[in-house]
């Protein structure tokens, strides 16, 4: 019987050593920082969607409220890049565009 417990107190000692888990330190890095970007001010009575067109595209970029100010980063597309750019009304109903825009550090665009 003293064995019995003496082995069992063993497996169980081993178990929980086993089981102990690792210090692990989980970080997050610094999100890298967009050169480009686009100053979008947003005169309309709702939010629009802006959306950068390269190559047939269109990548969603952000939501702008309405009557604001957005600077808002473009990833992925190197300065002086060609690009549209679109804002379309939170409704669908309209679409304002630019066409040609060579992107650098701050574009600025007004909509309407």
């Amino acid at each position: 019987m003293r064995l019995t417990i003496a082995a069992l107190a063993l497996v169980l000692a081993t178990t929980t050593s086993a089981c102990a888990g690792r210090q692990v330190e989980v970080t997050t890095g610094s999100e890298p920082t967009s050169e480009i970007a686009v100053r979008l001010t947003n005169n309309l009575t709702q939010a629009v969607n802006l959306y950068v067109a390269t190559g047939g595209t269109d990548v969603f970029l952000k939501q702008v409220s309405a009557g604001s100010v957005e600077l808002v980063p473009v990833r992925g597309l190197n300065a002086g890049s060609l690009v549209t750019l679109r804002a379309r009304t939170v409704d669908g109903t309209r679409t304002y565009s630019r066409d040609n825009v060579s992107l650098s550090s701050s574009y600025e665009w007004r909509v309407p």
